[in-house]
């Protein structure tokens, strides 16, 4: 009887997700999809064990053998139950992600939510472990009788715990506040540290900064709300970048201004809102340039940096050689002959 009640549990949940996934296909409802792939796992778990518990009544199993797999039963059911609400939970923030996703590097209000949501969904699905944790405990009868002393001694405790992880606990509210105030988003561009990177991953303790060389720099969350950074992406990814360059008085700044803008209109990298070239300064050896640029975002006007310092130095070495930097010096003799 348990093998066949198995089976058929077994068969059926399998019919039934080979149908709700042809279903869910022709419909194309992102949602639907989201939940027939979280479920399907969980299911495999839960309705084996729903046919179990229906059928362990009419087993004639001894009294204590009965409560005892009755008990077991209970336990993996009630884990089951919270596998089951944990996929639900992911497959909402799947559809939500992919509805309101991140589109671009730009998508101020896309990066919101996907940090938004990936903090809620860990604090709501610690939230489910707890519970479920805490309904496994109480089907012990020892537990339940230790319930009403817990709670009278549950002010006192509370009180040592909260000195003993006073840190811990300043962690976990200041990842909330991250969440609510959002000084850093997913997939923003900062600057920690003096290492470039994106942000990764934001969890309640910890955030992940990928640098620009694939290397991860794991940063308190405490660090973003009590030290300085730098966010080049906190209301829109648009940068100006900018070129130094070092030349003789003789230089024809026009002529180099003409082909810094022909260098920037043939760029796939300038997105054509900035761009300047200045004498910033004079020394005595030499004058000092600066090319101003603009792009959409922090590796594009990276990549457009190196285009035109590149493709200018080549320029005035080609077109105007004798007037790089040069060092002037004047010989004189003390012969009147």
């Amino acid at each position: 009887m348990l093998l066949a009640t198995l089976l058929t549990a077994v068969v059926l949940n399998r019919l039934f997700f080979h149908l709700a996934a042809g279903l869910a296909r022709r419909t194309g409802h992102p949602l639907a999809l989201f939940l027939v792939d979280r479920l399907r796992l969980p299911s495999r778990l839960l309705v084996p064990l729903l046919a179990l518990i229906l059928v362990l009544p009419s087993l004639n199993l001894a009294a204590v053998a009965q409560a005892s797999a009755e008990h077991l039963l209970t336990l993996v059911f009630i884990a089951a139950l919270a596998w089951l609400a944990t996929g639900v939970i992911l497959a909402s923030r799947d559809y939500l992600l992919t509805r309101y996703g991140n589109n671009g590097s730009d998508d101020y209000k896309a990066r919101a939510l996907e940090t938004q949501l990936t903090v809620a969904v860990r604090i709501v699905v610690v939230l489910v472990v707890v519970v479920a944790l805490a309904a496994m405990l109480m089907t012990f009868a020892a537990i339940r009788s230790l319930g009403m002393s817990i709670l009278a001694s549950a002010g006192i405790v509370g009180i040592t715990v909260g000195f003993a992880a006073q840190r811990s606990i300043a962690t976990l509210f200041a990842g909330l506040q991250i969440a609510v105030t959002q000084p850093i988003r997913i997939n923003d561009v900062v600057l920690v540290e003096g290492e470039y990177g994106n942000i990764e991953e934001i969890t309640l303790t910890y955030v992940v900064v990928k640098i620009w060389d694939q290397r991860r720099l794991l940063v308190p969350v405490t660090y973003f709300l009590e030290k300085p950074f730098q966010n080049w992406t906190r209301r829109s990814s648009e940068l100006l970048g900018t070129v130094f360059f070092q030349a003789d008085f003789s230089l024809p700044v026009e002529r180099v201004r003409q082909q810094l803008h022909e260098i920037l209109l043939a760029s796939k990298k300038w997105d054509g809102r900035v761009w300047s070239l200045q004498v910033t300064n004079a020394t005595e050896r030499s004058i000092e340039l600066r090319a101003l640029m603009s792009a959409s975002d922090a590796p594009s006007v990276w990549d457009l940096r190196c285009e035109v310092r590149e493709k200018l130095l080549h320029f005035m070495l080609d077109t105007f050689p004798e007037s790089l930097p040069k060092a002037r010096a004047y010989l004189s003799s003390d012969r009147t002959d």
